[in-house]
């Protein structure tokens, strides 16, 4: 029963004695937030979990947290009308607030496809290292790869609300990296990634540093 619920105003946040900043401290680097998007199939997931792997082998505590992934667990109960898709990234915002004040680089790939989304996204991450990723990359190109064949389903009339076929993408305005994968290596656009992280001063600190 609802009726069961708290009300927030009977909640009340709890001192922690361990702080982000310990946690850098203690890790060696900073946390934050790699926010790829772009159509399905253009490459977000595979640039995503390369880049982990990248940090990984630097000593970088990192995680990615992938669209499909999520959608079997926190997010399983969504579908992808335009209301649940904003509770979608709404969640993941609030788990990349978790996942970052615990010390984490974060890598979150989601086609997030509306600009006021993304927009929401950002302002959540004032003040944080957060970069925006459009991994760019043209719709036919995307349709050729159809690695999970969802892009002919929807052709088909089998998945309803497709981005980029009955949904519309919105491209970012403003992202700080844009990869093109129909030119682009995989190695360069993971490069790319890494150097404005370094950039931004939030990978391990040299010693004596």
């Amino acid at each position: 029963m609802r009726g069961c619920l708290v009300s927030k105003n009977h909640i009340i946040w709890h001192k922690v004695h361990v702080t982000r900043q310990d946690r850098a401290h203690l890790n060696n680097h900073e946390s934050g937030l790699v926010w790829l998007t772009g159509l399905s199939a253009s490459g977000k997931s595979t640039i995503a979990h390369a880049v982990e792997k990248r940090l990984f082998e630097q000593g970088v505590r990192t995680y990615v947290l992938d669209g499909d992934n999520v959608r079997h667990g926190i997010n399983s109960n969504l579908g992808f009308s335009r209301e649940d898709r904003k509770e979608n990234l709404r969640r993941i915002v609030e788990v990349s607030k978790l996942f970052m004040d615990a010390g984490i680089m974060v890598l979150a790939a989601f086609i997030s496809p509306w600009r006021d989304d993304r927009e929401f996204v950002r302002k959540s991450f004032e003040g944080d290292c957060f970069i925006e990723v459009y991994v760019k990359c043209p719709i036919e190109e995307c349709e050729r790869r159809d690695p999970k064949g969802q892009y002919a389903k929807a052709r088909a009339g089998i998945i309803k609300n497709y981005t980029g076929i009955s949904s519309p993408y919105e491209e970012p305005e403003n992202a700080e990296i844009v990869l093109d994968t129909l030119n682009m290596e995989l190695e360069d656009c993971v490069n790319a990634i890494i150097r404005a992280l370094d950039s931004r001063g939030v990978l391990p600190r040299k010693k004596g540093v």
